[in-house]
């Protein structure tokens, strides 16, 4: 099964090898049909401290790295492809 990929924006780096990236999405309401803004927080993991916040990475689907990292850094401006 291929591994999920998503893009977002940095929105924290205070934590060591963490990055925890904002990811957007855009739906139609089913009854309003009108265009709905949501996002969600992803805590990713980045070895090598390369994320600024501000930035738009890639983040892809990974094994279990701690409680909250499911996911890593793999391309952005700086970060380890």
């Amino acid at each position: 099964m291929p591994k999920r990929v998503m893009e977002g924006v940095v929105v924290s780096t205070k934590q060591d090898k963490t990055a925890v990236v904002r990811v957007d999405r855009t739906y139609t309401h089913p009854l309003l049909k009108k265009i709905v803004r949501r996002s969600k927080k992803y805590h990713a993991h980045d070895a090598g401290n390369t994320a600024v916040e501000g930035q738009t990475v890639t983040i892809q689907e990974c094994p279990p790295h701690s409680k909250l990292k499911r996911w890593e850094l793999v391309a952005g401006e700086g970060a380890e492809s």
